[in-house]
């Protein structure tokens, strides 16, 4: 039985990780920052410390990932996050430098698999050129988070990137980060949206994925995960179903040529106050006139991903996000 090693494994993504990687028979060692969301969220037999890897010596992170013959990276900043500008710098020290700092001595250490959670912006950064997603903080650093890692395994570690689009499920102990949008629609006559769509999957989901690419991944290969497609129009009024605010929001489709002033005035305010989204405001929205579509079928079978209820666990993931405590 093989060992297995999961950057932060006490988050939403590597503890569900961690609850397959088990089920499958490995042993798992985990690393992950302060403090645990309940203290009985991990079974006895994980190996878990608690801590910041990026302040470990090289020698210490060696000797903790001796015994280990995978490492799953489930770290890392997403673009929820508007630092302070520039953003590149933000993202860059957030996600690219650590990877290929933790993958170059995963690979001294003998680990012969690596997985990197990434982003489906890094997908739309190369089927979409026209959007120039390159030139923004967010798409650009993690494209680049895969290629260092990749470059790194060149030759003695095979190195697998997830791009992960929209995800669902809950935790025991921490808030799904959805609450930060159903609080945006919690008591408005009206909510506006955009006629694109996103690609979804459950939290299992990713979970399958990351197992199996580890298990069957090829290096360098990049594999965007989806189960389900959804306009946005459709996952908005499923936030005001959830506040029992069917009778009174609308959640019309706009133009965006329409609303591109309110964008455009988001940007502006950030960038007084210091700040920088990884993907400005008037190129994100843009997006979202596109379906970010992706093909379940590309994926599923490669990585043995199973079918789940996505719709459930959006309700479920709602559910919990409009909780009265």
């Amino acid at each position: 039985m093989s060992k297995v090693f999961v950057l932060g494994g006490t988050g939403f993504l590597g503890y569900y990780t961690i609850k397959e990687l088990l089920s499958k028979g490995y042993k798992v060692k985990t690393m992950a920052l302060p403090p645990m969301p309940t203290d009985d969220l991990l079974p006895l037999e994980v190996e878990c410390s608690l801590g910041n890897i990026n302040e470990l010596t090289d020698e210490e992170i060696r000797l903790s990932l001796k015994d280990c013959e995978g490492f799953i990276y489930a770290a890392g900043a997403d673009e929820r996050i508007v630092p302070q500008k520039p953003a590149l710098k933000f993202f860059y020290e957030a996600n690219v430098l650590p990877t290929q700092r933790l993958a170059r001595l995963a690979k001294e250490a003998g680990i012969k698999k690596f997985v990197v959670f990434g982003s489906y912006f890094a997908e739309f950064a190369e089927r979409m050129p026209e959007y120039h997603l390159r030139n923004q903080a967010y798409p650009n650093t993690r494209l680049l988070q895969e290629q260092v890692a990749f470059a790194e395994g060149e030759g003695s570690m095979i190195v697998t990137s997830l791009r992960l689009p929209y995800i669902f499920g809950t935790i025991s102990g921490r808030m799904p980060l959805w609450k930060m949008y159903t609080d945006q629609v919690k008591g408005k006559s009206v909510y506006p949206v955009l006629k694109g769509g996103t690609a979804m999957v459950t939290v299992e989901q990713v979970a399958e994925a990351a197992v199996g690419a580890m298990e069957k991944g090829k290096h360098r290969h990049t594999y965007a995960i989806s189960a389900l497609n959804m306009k946005f129009q459709d996952f908005f009024q499923m936030m005001v179903d959830a506040l029992g605010q069917s009778e009174t929001t609308q959640v019309p489709v706009v133009d965006y040529e329409k609303m591109k002033p309110v964008y455009e005035e988001i940007d502006r305010n950030a960038a007084e106050k210091g700040l920088e989204h990884g993907m400005h405001m008037v190129v994100s929205t843009k997006l979202q006139t596109e379906d970010l579509y992706l093909n379940p079928q590309d994926t599923m079978s490669v990585l043995g991903i199973k079918d789940h209820d996505v719709l459930q666990s959006i309700k479920d993931t709602l559910a919990k996000c409009v909780e009265v405590h």
